[in-house]
């Protein structure tokens, strides 16, 4: 992690459990992660990997009890999230800090108009009146590519295209101007069209507002695209991390070239793309050792036996393997 006081987000060996009747399931087992301002971190891994109940921690969203925060820590501009009371996370919910979901139908209101969804944000976070946030709404349409719509804002988010409804997404995260936007797969329910349009409002956005982002995938082929530093989560435990350019050029951990492996390649027609055997362990049953080594082609005794210790490489490459 690049620990450093110009990080806009530290989080240092968080681990969060869900205690359930049937035991006690282990999301994050002490990850670190670090994101500056004007800063993409992409954060990769397979679906039950620990990604999303990462960024759900950092929203304030995952509810305690059943989650437990055991260890760590969530630091927001030196502040520590970890703690802080509903009130005090509805202020920075929305405001400082704004999410992306994955599937917008699912997150935008269907009884209420697009518009009526901006504006609300606007009037509670910002203090505007409702022309002021109207306007404001307008403009949020228009940096996300769909122009200054009154159509759009009088829409119903059924009476959209799955494109548009993920730009109005966009356009009530950035509405209240975040410090940190967090994209949870964004792309995901996108044909390839509209996930390249997406990718290029994303990258315009960072450079735009200097804003930070944590743009969260589980393919390594989108994230080549964007990402300025990519860190590979497997089962609650951050394997690999490194600036873009290194992680392709060198990969360290078997995890990280077993999911480069599975990326298509247009280039190579008839290649056969390679599926990682098994899958992801329950957060219930981790086993012992390195999490992976039951999957892992290289494992040796040692992998089952002691989990490794993440080793900085050098140019903020590090990694978690006995075999490096």
């Amino acid at each position: 992690m690049n620990a450093s006081s110009n990080n806009l987000l530290e989080i240092k060996n968080l681990d969060v459990s869900f205690v359930q009747r049937r035991g006690t399931a282990h999301a994050l087992r002490g990850i670190d992660l670090s994101i500056a301002a004007g800063e993409i971190l992409a954060l990769v891994g397979e679906s039950g990997s620990g990604k999303t109940v990462t960024s759900m921690n950092i929203m304030g969203l995952v509810p305690m009890p059943p989650a437990r925060v055991n260890a760590g820590s969530l630091l927001f501009k030196g502040s520590d999230l970890i703690g802080k009371s509903h009130a005090e996370m509805r202020k920075i919910r929305g405001n400082e800090i704004a999410m992306v979901f994955q599937e917008p139908a699912k997150y935008l209101n269907p009884s209420l108009k697009i518009g009526e969804q901006i504006t609300e944000m606007l009037v509670l976070h910002q203090g505007m009146s409702k022309k002021q946030a109207v306007e404001r709404a307008l403009e949020c349409l228009d940096v996300v590519g769909l122009g200054k719509s009154r159509r759009v804002l009088n829409s119903y988010p059924h009476e959209l295209s799955g494109g548009m409804k993920q730009r109005a997404m966009i356009a009530m995260a950035i509405c209240c101007n975040p410090s940190l936007l967090i994209a949870d797969e964004p792309t995901t329910a996108l044909d390839v069209t509209l996930q390249l349009q997406i990718l290029k409002l994303i990258r315009s956005l960072k450079a735009k507002f200097s804003m930070g982002i944590l743009f969260i995938s589980h393919n390594l082929g989108i994230v080549k695209e964007i990402a300025d530093r990519i860190s590979v989560i497997y089962a609650g435990k951050i394997v690999e991390s490194a600036p873009n350019r290194d992680l392709f050029g060198s990969t360290l951990h078997p995890y990280t070239s077993a999911l480069l492996q599975s990326i298509p390649d247009a280039g190579k027609r008839g290649h056969r793309l390679r599926a990682i055997p098994g899958s992801v362990p329950d957060a219930e049953a981790i086993p012992a050792g390195c999490s992976f080594h039951p999957r892992c082609p290289l494992a040796k005794e040692i992998c089952a036996r002691e989990m490794p210790l993440t080793r900085e490489y050098g140019h903020g490459h590090s990694a978690a393997c006995h075999m490096v």
